[in-house]
């Protein structure tokens, strides 16, 4: 360890440069390859044993990120190379979970931006590299995927640079070293002819360029918990990286809470980060990314520091919500049949337990005891903690998300409006057009690289984005990728008129059946199968026209002494639209609601019977 000696007359006397450690997040847009790029930097350190399979996505433990493909949480890991301990902090790549990178990033000292050598620099890649370039980390850029037949590697070098001098406060952050990676494969290179051995180029360049932690390791103790963890066993784990002093197990704290309250705690056991595995340490120094049990009633942001010298660090800022919904007790008639957790008492427990480390959510009651408003960064963000809690058991309905508007300084409303970036055929630019325009989109920057692909980019109210997720999809019949960042706020831009038809509702409980799905078919299109249990004000399909309709699909065809030679022939129908829940969410109107239980998705009116909508019709409107 080299000492440096600090002009600053302050409890810091010396820092000391801890070249054993280096702390480095790994930040890219949503599918540029970053847990894929973590997975064989993991195998590569060889930290696990050689008959241990370890797959693929090693870092995307949770359930519904293998499922969707994405990063949800922000995760760390430690690997060693040579004698270096290198700390990685995994994070996610989605707009919506931008709070799990503004949360994490201030454990490092380095960042890792990745970039596809087709797509280039995208929305979120902007997000981050802002948030990193504010925090001062010293940059590293990949480019991943050069194996692409679509790669245009020198053009994203350009626009990467580009956007680093547009971003960039220091001239330091324009000193950055550029590697090429084929992730999957596990190979980078200093220059994309080099030959594809293994990751070493970039493990070499990570010791090389990410600073070693300048730190104090004599002053009083101070953390700022960053993230927290919970098992049966040990407890809540306070997660995040020592700023100065040292720690060990049996040590009394003191716990600086969000208000600046200070309470006396005691740390039980301290752990160390190697591979996936926290292991516990006799003691662990400033520079250090670490968990600590026994602060029990310890919150994200919240500082842990020496008893004796109780100064809080600078809170976590975190980018406010953009999108609410209201969660509430389910009240169909079908409630309490299939969840363990129903009551509002269990509901609201678990919201606001979410709120512990989910940094960017927000739960207030609602106008009744029964209703919960939770907001949130993005129909994503929330549709994963509806899912998140219906595979716990609970049972809810939610609203349709709405934008949470402001009041600017003169007095008028504001909305948030986002940046939509759109990757598509040339062939389909008419019909996005025309779907935008009606979204009050604005046209700002269109693209086109001779080969029939284009890149169109959008300013678009975050209200005219709910939806449009589908319609993009059936508009380019799966050919494109849409991507969005929140841009700021600017003046109400107006109302936006619905396209949706009108629903089929159920007008009566019983059991669907085929006679009396067939009869809906010829409406619509239905979303129900034979044999689906359904109630009275139940949306069961989509009319063809724009006023919702009342069917009755439980009625059986009439019994006579009749009998053809057809007769007994069955009835085919149309296979049902089969809706996920973000579909659910995109699909509903203002007076409707999705119904969510562990079993089942349904939809269906806010007001069940044919005369309350009829009362409350006018309020709608």
């Amino acid at each position: 360890m080299q000492t440096i000696e600090n002009t600053n007359n302050e409890i810091h006397e010396n820092l000391i440069e801890r070249t054993d450690i280096r702390n480095v997040a790994i930040i890219a847009h949503v599918d540029h390859g970053k847990t894929t790029l973590v997975d064989g930097l993991l195998k590569q350190s060889h930290i696990f044993r050689d008959n241990q399979q370890m797959g693929e996505l090693i870092m995307d433990s949770n359930d519904q990120e293998r499922e969707r493909g994405i990063t949800i949480l922000a995760k760390n890991t430690a690997i060693r190379y040579r004698d270096v301990k290198i700390n990685i902090i995994d994070t996610p790549g989605h707009a919506d979970f931008g709070g799990e990178v503004e949360r994490v990033l201030n454990m490092a000292d380095g960042c890792i931006l990745l970039v596809d050598a087709a797509e280039g620099p995208m929305p979120q890649t902007r997000f981050v590299l802002q948030k990193a370039l504010e925090l001062n980390l010293k940059p590293i850029v990949v480019i991943n995927k050069i194996d692409r037949k679509d790669a245009r590697i020198d053009y994203v070098i350009e626009k990467t640079q580009d956007l680093f001098l547009e971003l960039a406060t220091d001239d330091s952050h324009l000193d950055f070293p550029i590697l090429y990676a084929i992730g999957r494969n596990g190979v980078a290179m200093y220059k994309p002819d080099d030959e594809q051995k293994d990751l070493q180029p970039l493990f070499d360049t990570i010791v090389n360029h990410v600073p070693a932690p300048k730190v104090d390791a004599d002053a009083p103790f101070q953390l700022l918990v960053t993230a927290l963890d919970y098992d049966d066993y040990k407890g809540k784990y306070a997660i995040g990286r020592i700023i100065r002093g040292r720690i060990s197990p049996n040590t009394a704290i003191a716990r600086i809470d969000r208000s600046g309250e200070v309470s006396r705690q005691k740390v039980s056991l301290v752990f160390s980060y190697i591979g996936l595995q926290r292991g516990e340490v006799a003691e662990a120094l400033a520079g250090d990314i670490i968990a600590l049990t026994g602060v029990a009633d310890v919150n994200i942001g919240e500082t842990l520091a020496d008893i004796d010298y109780p100064e809080a660090l600078p809170l976590i800022e975190i980018s406010e919500p953009t999108l609410k919904m209201t969660f509430g007790v389910n009240t169909s008639p079908l409630s309490g049949r299939e969840g363990k957790f129903s009551t509002s008492r269990q509901i609201r427990a678990r919201l606001y337990r979410e709120l512990e480390t989910n940094v960017s959510l927000r739960v207030v009651d609602g106008n009744t005891p029964d209703e919960f408003v939770v907001s949130g960064r993005g129909e994503l963000h929330l549709s994963v903690l509806i899912e998140t809690l219906r595979r716990e058991g609970y049972e809810i309905q939610v609203s349709r998300p709405e934008v949470i508007t402001r009041e600017s300084e003169d007095g008028h409303l504001e909305e948030p409006v986002e940046h939509l970036v759109i990757d598509t055929k040339d062939i389909y630019m008419g019909v996005l057009t025309e779907a935008l325009a009606a979204r009050k989109a604005q046209l700002t920057n269109m693209i086109n690289d001779g080969n029939d692909n284009i890149r169109i980019e959008y300013d678009i109210p975050t209200r005219g984005l709910i939806g449009f997720r589908n319609a993009f999809l059936t508009l380019t019949k799966g050919n494109g990728a849409m991507n969005s960042l929140l841009k700021g706020f600017v003046p109400w831009m107006g109302k936006i008129n619905s396209s949706r038809m009108g629903a089929m509702i159920a007008s009566e409980q019983g059991t669907a059946v085929i006679y009396g799905l067939n009869n809906a078919q010829v409406r619509g299109d239905t979303f129900i199968e034979p044999g689906t249990p359904v109630y009275e004000g139940m949306i069961i399909g989509l009319n063809a026209r724009p006023d919702d309709l009342v069917v009755n699909v439980c009625k059986e065809k009439q019994k006579t002494n009749i009998r053809s030679s057809t007769s007994d022939i069955s009835v085919r129908l149309t296979p049902p639209i089969l809706m996920s829940l973000e579909q659910s969410l995109d699909f509903i109107n203002n007076d409707e609601l999705v119904e969510v239980t562990p079993k089942t998705i349904r939809l269906r009116k806010r007001y069940l019977t044919q005369h309350e909508r009829s009362r409350m019709r006018p309020h709608n409107d």
